[in-house]
């Protein structure tokens, strides 16, 4: 666990905000450096709430208390330092907006002894208000009873949206809103029928309901559908299968791109030779263009217009390139900030202002939380080329 906090200085303008074409919100909190473990001060009292169990961090009458809840160790804990340290760098760019004295955020290690929830427990026995993270559907699922127990809401940073609802919002980049806006896109470019190779698992099956939907609500076709186990002969099999049953206008590889590229030879054997489609996931790899076989696929994603600006703020400022997820922690920090100015100190969370229809906007464009605590994205289709990827259909700027 860590925290900082920050000062605003007399001038409240823009001051920091260096991120040109972010809608910046309103934010400042404390984030993170180490800090000792003192032995547990007597408990105290907040507003509205049942005496204190002993906590770690002192009490704080001037801010209200944010946890976030990523794994510091362990497989993932290179992801989830880059997250806090995106929203650590959400804290500086926004240190002199108006909503910044009164908020403070901590992380939590979810990979500690206990996991996530006693990460969770700890967190709100240090007075957290909100929970951003944690990263991982397992994690989200052990979090969500202890928060709604404390009436604390959670921004997870999973994009599993089985785990969203009753106070729990997903956050990360949903497959199935990806595979709907590049299969409307590919309808509008004269697409008519489509095939799919989807892996096994949950992803998959989140993209085998997100590509029927989005054909029947576009009046395409699905001409043909196969899984395989992630395993390159499986994957190449399942191709296989796919060509044999006829034409395909399009192919959709619901995987990353180093995964389809065992299929693409076997695709492009067909005559005419169909158009490749993607999914979010292959918005992760910069180097896409250097694969011939992939040049020409459709892929939608949330936009890249203000992820170089991010970057390059992020290397200068840690030494080291950020995760593409990154990012996530540092949009979350700036809708927490966006609440923040009326969110009374040592009371509950604003939970329904999370709900705008406006929605936020961010690193990653702008995004609102439906009726199902699902972040809707405003996403943009990009076309792989020999020098990397051109955005064919850009991102809505808002929503209707």
């Amino acid at each position: 666990m860590a925290s900082l906090s920050l000062h605003p200085q007399a001038n409240r303008g823009l001051g920091l905000l260096r991120l040109a074409g972010f809608a910046l919100l309103t934010i400042a909190v404390a984030g993170c450096v180490p800090r000792s473990r003192p032995a547990p001060p007597p408990p105290t009292e907040r507003p509205d709430q049942e005496p204190d169990r002993p906590t770690r961090l002192p009490a704080d009458e001037t801010r209200n208390r944010v946890a976030v809840l990523v794994p510091l160790s362990g497989a993932n804990a290179s992801l989830g330092q880059s997250i806090m340290n995106a929203a650590n760098l959400a804290l500086l760019d926004s240190a002199q907006l108006p909503g910044g004295s009164r908020m403070r955020i901590t992380a939590y290690d979810t990979n500690r002894a206990g996991g996530a929830a006693a990460a969770a427990n700890e967190a709100i026995a240090d007075g957290s208000g909100l929970f951003l993270g944690p990263l991982l559907a397992e994690d989200a699922r052990a979090v969500a009873p202890i928060a709604r127990s404390e009436g604390v809401p959670v921004i997870a940073f999973s994009n599993d949206t089985s785990v969203a609802g009753v106070g729990v919002y997903v956050m990360g980049f949903n497959p199935g809103q990806t595979i709907d806006r590049v299969v409307g896109y590919a309808r509008s470019r004269g697409v008519q029928r489509i095939g799919a190779l989807v892996p096994s698992g949950i992803y998959g099956e989140r993209a085998t309901e997100a590509v029927t939907r989005a054909l029947e609500a576009s009046g395409g076709t699905l001409s043909g559908m196969h899984s395989y186990d992630r395993t390159p002969a499986s994957l190449r099999a399942a191709a296989t299968r796919l060509n044999a049953q006829g034409r395909h206008d399009a192919v959709l590889i619901a995987d990353g791109p180093q995964s389809a590229l065992q299929a693409v030879p076997i695709v492009r054997q067909a005559s005419p030779q169909p158009r490749l489609l993607g999914t979010e996931l292959w918005a992760a790899d910069s180097n896409l263009g250097a694969n011939v076989g992939l040049r020409g696929a459709w892929f939608a994603a949330p936009s890249d217009a203000n992820f170089g600006a991010f970057r390059t703020r992020y290397r200068a400022r840690y030494n080291a390139a950020p995760f593409r997820l990154s990012s996530l922690g540092y949009d979350a920090v700036l809708l927490a900030v966006r609440i923040a100015g009326n969110w009374p100190i040592g009371r509950r969370f604003p939970v329904r202002q999370l709900r705008d229809s406006t929605g936020f906007a961010g690193v990653d464009g702008a995004f609102r939380f439906g009726r199902d605590g699902v972040a809707e994205r405003a996403l943009e289709v990009r076309e792989v080329g020999a020098t990397g990827t051109t955005v064919v259909s850009p991102a809505p700027r808002g929503f209707n």
